[in-house]
């Protein structure tokens, strides 16, 4: 089964939408459209009568709210709607709900298992089907002491009965990190100066079970954020 991101013209990239349950990276640079795509992602989800959460380890509710009013997909009426539930991982209400049996007072679980099965099990007690992890770079600093751990990590989001976004701040499309050999697809968003302005694009990297176009693709921000142009390859 695939789900439709909600990005017009991507899904025609991937044979239709993502696969369910599975977890996908979305890198690229800063200002690529990284987290626009996945406020698409989960608004369609919205849409659709699907719950989606919204992990964000730097940015709040109402910071995201109003950097997508530029737009006109309807993220705030999705958050709005109570289908997307939205947690900050260091405010209070996400600490309780995500490790709520911590004895050691401090800002995270007693440890990188407690925490890990405290979110799959919200994932499922809340019925998430799509989530989204902004960001990865964050979540790389809080298991940079245990390499293994950030596996663990992401080997049980991989298990978790939702489709997973984990927002990656990679710049190099060639140069590869643990969580994306470990996810099931890779998408990276380009974005570059040529003469005439910036020239933006989405390409495919990897996409398991699915036969994929991996030409970097035009893109651009309309004010209906992000589209695709599935028939436009720019680059070599």
């Amino acid at each position: 089964m695939r789900v439709a991101t909600g990005v017009p013209g991507f899904d025609e990239l991937v044979d239709g939408g993502l696969l369910t349950d599975r977890l996908y990276i979305v890198s690229g640079p800063p200002g690529s459209g990284k987290t626009t795509f996945a406020s698409q992602f989960v608004t369609k989800g919205a849409i659709d009568g699907q719950t989606s959460l919204f992990l964000s380890l730097h940015e709040t509710k109402e910071e995201l709210v109003e950097d997508m009013s530029n737009y006109e997909f309807g993220f705030d009426k999705a958050v709005s709607s109570g289908r997307v539930k939205f947690l900050n991982v260091f405010e209070s209400e996400a600490k309780r709900l995500l490790a709520p049996s911590s004895r050691s007072g401090g800002d995270f679980p007693d440890n990188v298992e407690n925490m890990t099965n405290q979110i799959v099990s919200f994932i499922e007690n809340k019925e998430i089907d799509r989530l989204v992890i902004d960001s990865a770079m964050l979540l790389e600093y809080y298991f940079s002491d245990d390499l293994d751990d950030f596996i663990k990590f992401l080997t049980a989001l991989k298990r978790a009965d939702a489709t997973a976004l984990v927002i990656s701040e990679m710049t190099d499309p060639t140069s590869y990190s643990d969580e994306h050999y470990l996810a099931h697809g890779v998408f990276f968003m380009h974005n570059y100066l040529e003469e005439g302005g910036m020239q933006r694009g989405v390409q495919i990297i990897k996409m398991r079970g699915t036969k994929i176009d991996s030409n970097i693709h035009a893109a651009r921000f309309s004010d209906r954020g992000l589209r695709v142009d599935p028939s436009a390859t720019i680059g070599d």
